[in-house]
């Protein structure tokens, strides 16, 4: 029992080190790391910023030479290759360090399993799968993109209790608290990119940053417009706080394409007349987007979770009636004949926020046959 307590009260340690740096890491994971020597903490690192000296090595030249037959606790398996740093495996093997706890193997199939092998030949113990499912957890974009090869996505909505998101004249603020939307600038802040489609943007003209107490990073800003119907007044345009890409399909207008191009935002042209979600996801994993929030209106919300791309929805419901059957509701379409039809979630998360709840639900994906 000593030794699990032992193993545990680190790595949750390392655990709750990585996850001050959620957002800031990308396309990296967030790693934090410690060093345990003879009951002592004598070092503790984390992966501060891509391209920068990972969570192991910071630990280490903390520790410096004290390391030698020391305990190293880790959140993910240590890296073996030469990237922009160089390999944690052989920073570790050159400190002495006696034996390494890992928190889980590193998702990518190029890597996994490597550094454990390199350090294991070495002579350095290794013990994996401590706090597994809590540190998987912490970098879910992360190892979805591994294995799927495209962003995880998170929609989120903020409605009354009867599931409208705003009233038959389209006015929508403020549905929820100033805590709930606080709340979505914090999930802004560690999300890679935010999308929503024209018709928000031509709307409520939106600046879709992140705007927290203490600062925080605004992620790309993703405007789904197939014939290029952006007005140039617009706020993602005219604030070059961070980056916008404007998706259209092929048969948008060319001058206009030019004439954004001009302002400093990206545009990416779909060779389809249509937006399709697979295809887009795809193109956004090729500009380093592991994780999108989607915070569109009813249409981008019901393509997104028709096609089956979306992971988790993020609710803010507020106590509040709007009714009117031509009140807008989050996801609309066709919609299901029969109860037995409809799209099955489970509620993983349900919390108050302020004078609201805060929904989180997943979908429940069918088995294969």
């Amino acid at each position: 029992m000593e030794e699990v307590s032992y193993k545990e009260k680190y790595m949750k340690l390392a655990l709750d080190l990585a996850r001050q740096t959620l957002g800031q890491t990308s396309p990296n994971p967030s790693v934090g790391a410690v060093i345990v020597k003879e009951g002592r903490l004598i070092g503790a690192g984390v992966h501060v910023k891509a391209g920068e000296a990972h969570a192991e090595v910071n630990a280490l030249k903390q520790a410096g030479s004290d390391a030698k037959g020391a305990d190293m606790f880790v959140t993910l398996e240590p890296c073996s290759h030469y990237g922009k740093t160089p390999p944690c495996s052989k920073a570790i093997i050159e400190h002495g360090i006696k034996k390494v706890y890992i928190a889980t193997l590193d998702p990518n199939p190029n890597v996994s399993g490597r550094g454990v092998q390199w350090l294991k030949q070495e002579g350095v113990e290794v013990e994996t799968g401590i706090c597994e499912q809590e540190a998987q957890k912490l970098n879910e974009p992360f190892f979805h993109f591994m294995k799927t090869g495209k962003p995880f996505v998170t929609l989120k909505t903020a409605v009354s209790m009867d599931g409208k998101m705003a009233t038959h004249t389209g006015d929508s603020k403020w549905i929820t608290s100033e805590t709930a939307r606080l709340d979505v600038h914090e999930l802004r802040h560690r999300h890679d990119a935010i999308l929503v489609g024209i018709d928000t943007i031509i709307q409520d003209n939106p600046r879709l940053t992140t705007r927290l107490p203490h600062g925080g990073i605004s992620p790309i800003r993703i405007v789904l417009d197939t014939h290029l119907r952006i007005p140039l007044h617009a706020n993602v345009i005219q604030d070059l706080s961070t980056e916008t890409i404007v998706i259209c399909s092929k048969e948008a207008d060319a001058e206009k394409e030019l004439t954004l191009q001009a302002r400093g935002v990206a545009v990416i042209r779909l060779n389809t007349d249509r937006i399709d979600i697979s295809e887009l996801l795809t193109v956004l994993a090729k500009q380093n987007i592991l994780s999108l929030f989607v915070e569109g209106g009813a249409k981008i919300h019901t393509s997104f979770i028709e096609s089956g791309y979306v992971n988790q929805i993020i609710m803010y419901m507020a106590p509040k009636l709007v009714g009117g059957s031509d009140a807008r509701p989050f996801f609309s379409g066709k919609g299901a004949e029969k109860i037995v039809e409809s799209l099955p979630f489970e509620f993983v998360e349900v919390k108050s926020l302020g004078q609201d709840l805060k929904i989180v639900a997943r979908p429940i994906r069918k088995e294969a046959t």
